[in-house]
């Protein structure tokens, strides 16, 4: 094995048995197929085996598994092992091993190492392990996280402070991308001075950035929130196109048990394009939590029958709702009637919608035939779909055979069927075929042109 094959697992999970499979085989009891395969230089076998024989008290023959894998210098083996060692009180063996990745300035190794530090006491010295990266946005978020541990938080805030010109805000997503940009900076300070229990001045502070939403949450929705600052978050909720703070409104109205007032919060005629379409999403899965699935239904159709409406994700989140709440044949209904107004035309997205709906109206042999007609029925994507109605049946070997005619799209579901009907050789088999492309070379020249094709 070498870093560059495990970092080629890791990362495209494919040519290798990837963790859900790993967790299929343990589960079944094929312990010495995951043990063997560890030996080989599968990564996620040998990162399950290790785990395993730590909690059954085997901590030095996990270290031997794992051994081979950090030998070869690959990060994630060196930062797996020392979870481990942490786990089971060897803090110290954790930060040996894991420093000189750290020292050879390795970004996931000083942030792991610094958080690692402060964990144990070290608060100091994981600062000052860290305060050299802070123009990082990922090394100053941990510079922040440990400040505290280490009662630096004045010497990270003024590091930071370094970072948000006071003449200039960011004008575009792209700019000041160099390092670490002035709304992050902006951020991580704020994140200081709520902790210092300055939350006005938290505010304040974010009330600046340009964007305040990552990852579908909003920073400062979620400090008003914490603060129980409701009045100042319905406010900004009225002003937030993107709806994260909305959301957050009515989750937080949600867990103090005021669910009609979380269901107002979503109730508005004036709002963006893009929370006329999130927001119905949200009020839906909302109502039908709180067992008003008609209700629910009833918004997403609406949702579905506007114009633009019928995106599939949206349709194949109301026809869930139809099944969860008994209702399968009304969800085939509004499915007809969303072919009948495509001039009867149904792509596979919208018509593999179908099948569970069907399964659940007790119609499971009907739906398993109808795939076979469709005029995208012999693709792999419908091969996937077919599949999970055969094994649903019961009938594995065809659910098998059927997802054989495309091996190189179908690899883990294959498997996995494979597994199931005990077929652990061939399973392995199909997942360490790795095909060895020739290298494709780079089409682009380097050159850029306004003129189309671009």
């Amino acid at each position: 094995m070498d870093a560059a094959d495990l970092e080629r697992q890791a990362r495209t999970l494919s040519g290798c048995i990837p963790p859900p499979l790993v967790a299929r085989l343990l589960e079944l009891g094929h312990e010495q197929e995951v043990q063997s395969q560890a030996g080989h230089g599968e990564w996620f076998c040998a990162r399950a085996w290790a785990q395993l024989l730590g909690e059954r008290g085997r901590q030095e023959t996990a270290r031997e598994v794992l051994a081979p894998y950090v030998a070869t210098g690959w990060w994630p083996a060196a930062e797996f092992q020392a979870e481990l060692l942490d786990g089971w009180g060897r803090a110290q063996e954790a930060i040996a091993l894991t420093r000189p990745y750290a020292q050879a300035g390795d970004r996931m190794a000083l942030d792991f190492v610094g958080r690692l530090l402060a964990r144990h006491g070290r608060g100091a010295e994981a600062f000052g392990l860290l305060r050299s990266g802070v123009e990082d946005w990922f090394l100053a978020t941990a510079l922040v996280d440990v400040a505290e541990a280490a009662g630096r938080d004045e010497d990270a805030a003024a590091l930071l402070t370094a970072w948000i010109p006071a003449d200039h805000r960011c004008d575009t997503p792209w700019c000041c991308r160099g390092g670490l940009d002035a709304d992050t900076a902006l951020g991580l300070l704020a994140k200081i001075r709520e902790r210092q229990g300055r939350i006005d001045e938290a505010i304040a502070l974010l009330r600046t950035r340009r964007v305040t939403s990552v990852n579908g949450r909003d920073q400062l929705a979620e400090l008003l929130a914490r603060h129980g600052r409701i009045e100042d978050l319905r406010a900004y909720a009225a002003l937030d196109d993107l709806g994260h703070a909305a959301q957050r409104l009515a989750e937080v109205l949600e867990e103090r048990g005021d669910v009609e007032g979380a269901i107002a919060v979503y109730w508005h005629d004036e709002v963006s394009p893009i929370r006329r379409i999130h927001d119905p999403v949200l009020l839906a899965g909302l109502l039908s939590r709180h067992g008003r699935g008609d209700e629910a239904i009833a918004v997403l159709r609406a949702l579905v029958d506007s114009p633009g409406g019928a995106e599939d994700w949206i349709v194949d989140t109301l026809c869930t709702l139809y099944a969860e709440h008994g209702r399968a044949e009304a969800g085939l209904a509004h499915l007809d009637a969303l072919k009948a107004r495509r001039d009867g035309e149904e792509g596979w997205d919208f018509f593999r919608m179908r099948l569970p709906l069907m399964a659940d109206c007790g119609l499971l042999d009907e739906a398993i035939e109808q795939p076979r007609a469709h005029r995208e029925g012999d693709t792999w994507y419908a091969a996937w779909s077919l599949s999970d109605l055969l094994a649903e049946a019961g009938r594995g070997v065809e659910a098998v055979a059927v997802l054989e005619q495309h091996p190189a799209f179908n690899s883990s579901v294959l498997a996995q069927r494979l597994i199931d009907l005990g077929r652990i050789n061939d399973a392995v088999r199909v997942l360490q075929n790795r095909p060895s492309a020739e290298p494709v070379d780079d089409p682009w020249d380097g050159t850029c042109s306004n003129e189309p094709p671009f």
